[in-house]
């Protein structure tokens, strides 16, 4: 009785780890993306969606931006936009098709101590504000590292689709493999019991 017990702890450990395995944003991020989608909705725009491969490479560039250019002056991160094309480390990392990439910007900040207002001012108060107000770009990815803050934006077209490359969906279809393993483990011990 007791190993069925502990056999029944063990499977919703694993159960849970699989199922709340997703990746957590900062409330940094989800305080901007709030902010973002108020800016745009005020102006009569649609508010951005959310890009898992957005995120995805907009995390690996804040990680880049973090390691080589210190956030030692917050003006410094004006004007510094570029296209996702410009960083093919992220697009490796991410394995995202580059043919995708073109109709991507990325926009990096840089603010102190991530004072909220200033983050979302940044973006909104700034030649930033163009492309946010541009109604062409409708996907978005954040990720934040110290004081370092990027956001990608993405058209709804094909080359700025962040499409995954043919790993990737091979990847995600092991993704799903694995939810199926863990609910046929769960059926094995219900009909144990």
């Amino acid at each position: 009785m007791a190993s069925l017990k502990l056999s029944h702890f063990f499977f919703l450990v694993v159960l849970a780890i699989f199922l709340l395995s997703h990746q957590v944003h900062s409330d940094e991020e989800k305080d901007l993306l709030q902010g973002l989608n108020s800016f745009r909705t005020s102006v009569n725009l649609p508010a951005f969606s959310k890009n898992k491969n957005a995120d995805c490479v907009a995390e690996k560039i804040a990680d880049d931006i973090d390691d080589d250019q210190p956030c030692t002056n917050p003006s410094k991160s004006r004007g510094n936009e570029t296209r996702l094309s410009d960083h093919p480390k992220a697009i490796s990392k991410c394995k995202i098709d580059a043919n995708t990439t073109s109709d991507v910007i990325v926009l990096p900040i840089c603010v102190p101590d991530m004072v909220p207002t200033l983050v979302l001012t940044n973006f909104t108060r700034t030649h930033y504000s163009n492309y946010i107000n541009d109604s062409s770009f409708t996907g978005i990815g954040m990720s934040s590292e110290d004081d370092w803050m990027v956001v990608v934006l993405a058209k709804n077209t094909p080359t700025g689709s962040l499409a995954s490359g043919g790993y990737s969906w091979v990847k995600a279809k092991v993704g799903v493999g694995h939810y199926m393993l863990v609910l046929l483990l769960g059926l094995v011990l219900c009909v144990l019991q």
